[in-house]
């Protein structure tokens, strides 16, 4: 007799009767079946088994001593959800409807008289087992979708193609508007204003007459908090509609953020650099149609720094907010205030730009940039200090002194250096004889030109740390440049003019490959392979021109790509998309790991970034640096690993210095860290016997690690 399936895990069937013939005959049938069989002789006799085996199948006998089948089968489908759903097949002398009737009230599945045809049984049996089967299959596929329905965060209505709800599922967390008693059996025009209502109707049309997916969005207002909602209306028949909606407000509200986040400057709220310019060059296309003066302010405070060493950064940063307060009113008291007021920018550090479009006469700009510094040296009461700060600033006229945003920011920042010389607190116009400055940065640019062949660069090195094991993930390339005549050179004095003269082209592949040299020389020396991570220029992220260098390092060097990352800014990935993605994923094709620098700083956009085959975001240090205490920083750096969270990226934090910023960032499930509280960056040497005190770190950090699901690093 062939077996009823072929399965690895044999199958268990319960036979209970008291005639001994009877469970023999039925037990040797199921055996033969591939069946393993285990046997009662009564009622009480088959609930024990029933526990003890689990059984796949029960036949079971209706006239028994002590508990007749009726009552075994009705307690089986009462003790258990495997109990509900088994077959019971039942066996009985009674062929009356009353005994079939009790057989099926009970819970059996189907029934059997007896005596029974043992040939046809074997068949019987096989029908009811397949059965058994598919609806175990149906069940479990419905138990399935149900929970994958259940665990979604949407709503779900069925609408009819005039606007009437058929059915709610609504998770928790909606809002009344929503509920049942609110939507279901309603028209949606009784439900929601006509400003909502119409689209939903549009595209619940456009679904039933078109097909697809209708997609759209739109805000409602509730108890005085604008919440967003995003709608899937797709058709499901020929007068219906299911509607999927999603709260997508947390979403909104990030997205908002990181906007904010990429064209203002979070401190003070005013323009950033990439924002000033964009108003700045359309303000000059403007005033080119028109032949009009367009006039540009550069404002640096004098001394400031001496602010931040005597007071800190904190009364610093407030120092910083009162003054682009000031710049902003003193723009009002413009002639025209409306134009000004939204084109007053904060470049960085304690430097601001100030865009005067449509100017009718040149000296417009200097009673605007006069009435700032009088505001702006007003003394001021900071955390219980008084205050004294002044400025300096730079004029550029357009079309006299520049007729590009760069130009006439770079001639503006000129002025101002030379406003610096003539005593500070006071405004320069920009003149082609205002070479000072211009002299010294062209000797600076003259030196940098030399400083390779003289091999006056060199690298330090610094470690990046898992958050959580305080093992030592990778570290960075950090470029110094020792000056024979003057010694160290800070690297914001020399990086932006090798930027601007194309110099960190040939310095930026020199970098390269010296850290690639350094990687493969720490591995030969029997220390762990990790990850080195060096920084690319926008000018060096070229197609063929940055692969091929990278090649060439890895080649030279013997170094395997998957120990190299890569570091890029938003700013070089943004300016030509299709081109970035094109590199990015030949350089991913490699192996290479590809990070954004300087996260936030930037366009920071979800949308674009999920255009870019990435791995690593880092997070700002000007964004840690008042963490935890500063709200906005907090908010900033917790939606900067959610949005990385999202896109399954890896985020490293930079400028980590106390113990209170890395349990912010562990709560929140950054993976990694880079600063001073863990090491400032190291010359070669001394990174060599860093890397060797690995176990005191681990040690170390074992005292702080939690239990992270979120955190992840490769």
């Amino acid at each position: 007799m062939d077996a009823l399936f072929n399965l690895d895990d044999r199958q268990v069937a319960l036979v209970v009767d008291d005639d001994r013939g009877a469970r023999l005959i039925a037990s040797t049938l199921l055996e033969e079946s591939g069946f393993i069989v285990e046997q009662a002789a009564d009622g009480i006799e088959a609930l024990s088994a029933f526990e003890r085996s689990k059984p796949d199948i029960v036949l079971l006998d209706v006239i028994m001593p002590e508990m007749d089948g009726f009552t075994v089968c009705r307690e089986i489908r009462n003790r258990s959800e495997e109990g509900r759903h088994i077959p019971v097949l039942m066996m009985t002398g009674l062929d009356d409807m009353d005994s079939i009737n009790r057989a099926y009230d009970a819970g059996a599945t189907d029934f059997i008289t007896k005596p029974i045809n043992w040939a046809i049984f074997h068949h019987r049996l096989r029908y009811i087992w397949r059965s058994s089967i598919v609806s175990d299959d149906l069940r479990r596929s419905e138990m399935k979708n149900r929970a994958l329905i259940d665990a979604l965060p949407d709503l779900l209505l069925r609408i009819t193609s005039d606007g009437r709800t058929l059915e709610l599922r609504e998770p928790g967390g909606f809002d009344h508007v929503f509920s049942g008693a609110g939507v279901l059996s309603k028209k949606i025009n009784e439900v929601f204003s006509e400003e909502v209502s119409r689209p939903i109707m549009q595209n619940l049309h456009r679904a039933l007459t078109f097909g697809g997916m209708q997609f759209f969005e739109h805000n409602l207002q509730v108890d005085e908090e604008a919440r967003y909602y995003e709608w899937r209306i797709v058709g499901s028949g020929k007068d219906e509609a299911l509607a999927i909606v999603r709260d997508i407000t947390e979403r909104k509200r990030t997205e908002e953020r990181v906007f904010r986040l990429a064209y203002h400057d979070i401190l003070t709220g005013l323009l950033n650099r990439n924002s000033f310019k964009e108003h700045l060059a359309q303000a000059l296309a403007q005033a080119q149609r028109h032949g009009r003066y367009v006039a540009t302010l550069f404002l640096d405070l004098d001394r400031f720094k001496r602010i931040n060493d005597t007071f800190g950064y904190k009364v610093g940063d407030l120092l910083l907010q009162s003054v682009a307060e000031r710049i902003r009113e003193g723009v009002r008291k413009s002639d025209k205030p409306a134009r000004h007021v939204d084109s007053v920018s904060r470049l960085g550090g304690d430097e601001f730009t100030i865009l005067l479009p449509e100017i009718v006469h040149v000296q417009d700009s200097a009673k605007i940039a006069k009435r700032i510094l009088e505001s702006v040296s007003s003394p001021l009461m900071l955390a219980g200090h008084e205050i004294f700060i002044t400025g300096s600033i730079g004029i550029t006229v357009y079309p006299m002194d520049g007729e590009d945003p760069d130009t006439l920011l770079k001639n503006a920042d000129a002025a101002m250096y030379s406003a610096k010389e003539q005593g500070r607190n006071n405004y320069q116009f920009y003149s082609e004889a205002m070479n000072a400055s211009s002299f010294q940065r062209l000797s600076l640019e003259n030196a940098l030109r030399k400083a390779l062949d003289r091999q006056e660069f060199l690298i330090h090195y610094q470690p990046q740390v898992d958050i959580n094991s305080g093992k030592i993930i990778g570290m960075e390339a950090l470029l110094r440049w020792n000056r024979l005549e003057l010694g160290t050179v800070p690297p914001a004095d020399f990086i932006p003019v090798a930027e601007e003269t194309g110099l960190i082209v040939p310095i930026g592949e020199w970098v390269l490959n010296t850290a690639c040299i350094y990687n493969m020389a720490l591995q030969k020396m029997g220390l762990p392979p990790r990850r080195m991570a060096v920084n690319i220029s926008s000018l060096q992220f070229k197609p063929q021109r940055l692969v091929a260098a990278i090649t060439s390092a890895l080649k030279a060097s013997g170094l395997d790509a998957r120990w190299l990352e890569i570091e890029l800014t938003e700013s070089a990935i943004m300016k030509n998309m299709e081109e970035a993605s094109g590199i990015l994923r030949e350089l991913k094709q490699m192996g290479l790991r590809v990070a954004i620098d300087d996260f936030g700083t930037g366009y920071s956009s979800l949308a674009h970034l999920k255009r870019f085959p990435l791995d690593i975001l880092k997070i700002d240090r000007s964004f840690i640096r008042d963490i935890p205490g500063d709200r906005d920083n907090e908010a900033i750096a917790t939606a900067i690993i959610a949005m990385a969270q999202s896109l399954n990226l890896e985020v490293i934090a930079e400028g980590v210095e106390t113990e209170e910023q890395l349990s912010f960032l562990r709560d929140r499930g950054c993976g990694a860290v880079q600063g001073y509280m863990f090491s400032p960056p190291l010359p070669g040497e001394e990174m060599k016997e860093y890397l060797k005190k690995e176990p005191e770190l681990v040690a170390w950090a074992a005292r702080f690690a939690k239990p992270m699901g979120a955190a992840r690093y490769r």
